[in-house]
């Protein structure tokens, strides 16, 4: 399997094609993922090129079905795959291993593997870190400019449910993530007790 000529293809038709009021979805967000499911692959202990192969070229495909649809992107990522990764030389076995990578991301997330539970964390890593007040806000402008929230408070309501439910799954990343998130949904359940009068100060 030729790795680097489908990473240079994805990311050139990522590039070309994403709707740029994609400010979360964009490009940057694919490459953050696969730097990050690289790093959690070597703290995990994952050696084998094949696997860190497989991984690294389905990061980079997870997102990739936000270049025809909004919703079920997973779903036109993992078609993508199947219909371009025959090019540059991978089996259809390496190709449904992808597929189970991309369908993982899915939220709620359901891995069934090692390399699964590694690409969700690395999709969800900016919930424990210290960006995450600008990457969230960038969801917040992406899902607004397709009015799918309401307003300022539905979002932090939104934030809280998501942030209460979602959990880690890698050993390396509840270490390094776990706690941060929990202090991020505290801080976001106190500004949602003390909303109204936050809105009337405002």
């Amino acid at each position: 399997m030729n790795v680097l000529a489908a990473e240079n293809f994805i990311v050139n038709e990522l590039r070309r094609g994403l709707s740029p009021t994609l400010y979360y979805h964009g490009l940057h967000h694919t490459l953050d993922v696969a730097a990050v499911a690289q790093e959690l692959a070597a703290a995990e202990g994952v050696t084998d090129p094949e696997a860190l192969a497989l991984l690294r070229t389905a990061a980079l495909y997870h997102d990739a079905g936000f270049l025809h649809s909004y919703q079920g992107h997973e779903d036109q990522g993992c078609a993508l795959a199947r219909a371009t990764l025959p090019d540059f030389d991978f089996s259809p076995e390496q190709i449904e291993q992808i597929c189970g990578l991309i369908t993982a991301t899915k939220y709620p997330q359901e891995p069934h593997n090692h390399l699964e539970e590694i690409i969700c964390d690395a999709d969800l890593d900016y919930l424990g870190r210290t960006d995450f007040v600008p990457i969230s806000t960038s969801l917040f402008d992406e899902l607004t400019a397709r009015q799918l929230i309401a307003d300022e408070h539905a979002w932090f309501q939104l934030q809280a449910r998501f942030l209460a439910s979602h959990h880690f799954w890698t050993r390396t990343a509840v270490a390094r993530r776990a706690a941060p998130k929990q202090a991020r949904l505290d801080h976001i359940l106190a500004l949602l007790t003390n909303w109204p009068a936050a809105d009337g100060a405002a």
